[in-house]
C-alpha cells in the first residue's frame, strides 16, 4: 500500500454548521452566517418520507448564489440505504466541496467511495469527510485514517458523532464528558499520524451558552480543529475558541521569520526568542499564518 504525506488542509474548520436539507428556508440563511463550512444533510434530520423533498431543495439551492468563503459539504445517507445511490448522484451532479459519509466502519467504507467518484470522473477537489460514531468507527480510526492516505482516497477529515456513539455504549451524556476522552483523543491521535482534521462532535443544548462555551475549551485544548454546530447562535464561540489568538500569531510569525533569515540555512534546528524551534515547526507556523490571514480576509470583506 503505498501512502500519501501527510499534509493537513488549510482551510478554515472552527465552525461547521449542520444544516437540514428538508429546511429551504435555513439553507438560504447560511449565506449571510459565519461559519467556515456548512454540512448540508440528507440523513438524520430528514424523515425517510421527505428525503426526495430534501434532495430537491439543494438541487435548487446549489444552483442559486454560491457559497462564498465557506466548504460546502452534503452528509448523504449509508449507501447500504434505500437512499444512499440517491445522494450520491446528487452528490457527483452538485460537485460540493465534500462528502459527509456517515458511521464509517472501516477503511473500505471510504475507499468504496472514493472508488465511486473517481469512476465519474468527479474533480478531485470533490473531497471525502467521515463521521466516526460507532465502536468500530473508534477502534479503526486510526486504521480509516491511514487509507486516508493512499493515492485517490480523498479523505480530508473526520467527524466525532458522540450522539449514536453513547446510545450504542451507554456513555451518559455527562459534562466534561470524562469516559468519552480516551476516545476523543483516539481520533485526534489518528488524524495527526495520517494529516487529517478532526471536527468534536455537536453540542446538543444551543442555549445552553456557557456549557458550549466550556466544551469548545475543552476540544481545543484536545487538539481538535473545530466543532460541528447545531444552530447558529452556536458560531461565535466555536470561531473563538478554534481559531488562531494574537500571541499564537506573534510567535508563528517570530518562526516564519526567523527560518528566512542567512543565518537559518541549511539549519533544521534554530534559536527562537531563547527556545530551540525545529524545521518541522515553521510548517505549522505557515499554516497557522495562513488560516489567521483568510479570518481576516473575511473580516474585511463584510
Amino acid at each position: 500500500m503505498t501512502r500519501n504525506s501527510p499534509t493537513r488542509s488549510l482551510n478554515l474548520r472552527r465552525s461547521v454548521l449542520s444544516v437540514p436539507a428538508i429546511n429551504a428556508r435555513a439553507l438560504e440563511k447560511t449565506h449571510a452566517l459565519d461559519c467556515d463550512a456548512v454540512i448540508f444533510d440528507l440523513e438524520d434530520s430528514v424523515a425517510p418520507e421527505r428525503k426526495a423533498e430534501a434532495r430537491d431543495n439543494l438541487k435548487a439551492f446549489f444552483s442559486g448564489p454560491p457559497l462564498v468563503n465557506k466548504e460546502r459539504i452534503i452528509r448523504i445517507n449509508a449507501l447500504a440505504s434505500t437512499f444512499g445511490n440517491a445522494d450520491m448522484e446528487l452528490v457527483l451532479a452538485l460537485e460540493p466541496d465534500a462528502v459527509l459519509l456517515p458511521k464509517v466502519d472501516e477503511p473500505q467504507d471510504v475507499m468504496s467511495i472514493s472508488d465511486r467518484l473517481a469512476d465519474a470522473d468527479a474533480p478531485d477537489s470533490l473531497r471525502i469527510w467521515a463521521m466516526i460514531e460507532t465502536p468500530r468507527g473508534i477502534l479503526n480510526a486510526a486504521a480509516i485514517a491511514e487509507a486516508g492516505r493512499t493515492p485517490g482516497s480523498r479523505l480530508d477529515c473526520f467527524v466525532v458523532g458522540l450522539n449514536d456513539l453513547r446510545k450504542e455504549t451507554g456513555v451518559l451524556p455527562q459534562p466534561g464528558r470524562t469516559y468519552l476522552v480516551p476516545w476523543l483523543m483516539q481520533v485526534v491521535l489518528a488524524v495527526r499520524a495520517y494529516g487529517l482534521d478532526a471536527i468534536d462532535s455537536v453540542f446538543n443544548d444551543f442555549k445552553d451558552a456557557d456549557a458550549f462555551d466550556a466544551e469548545c475549551a475543552h476540544a481545543r485544548a484536545m487538539g481538535f480543529d473545530g466543532k460541528m454546530l447545531i444552530h447558529p447562535a452556536q458560531i461565535e464561540a466555536s470561531n473563538r475558541h478554534f481559531g488562531p489568538d494574537k500571541a499564537a500569531i506573534a510567535e508563528a510569525e517570530a518562526i516564519i521569520a526567523a527560518f528566512a533569515g542567512p543565518a537559518a540555512e541549511g539549519l533544521n534546528v534554530i534559536n527562537v526568542n531563547g527556545r530551540m524551534i525545529e524545521r518541522l515547526h515553521l510548517v505549522q507556523a505557515e499554516s497557522l499564518v495562513h488560516k489567521a490571514r483568510l479570518i481576516a480576509e473575511r473580516q474585511t470583506a463584510k
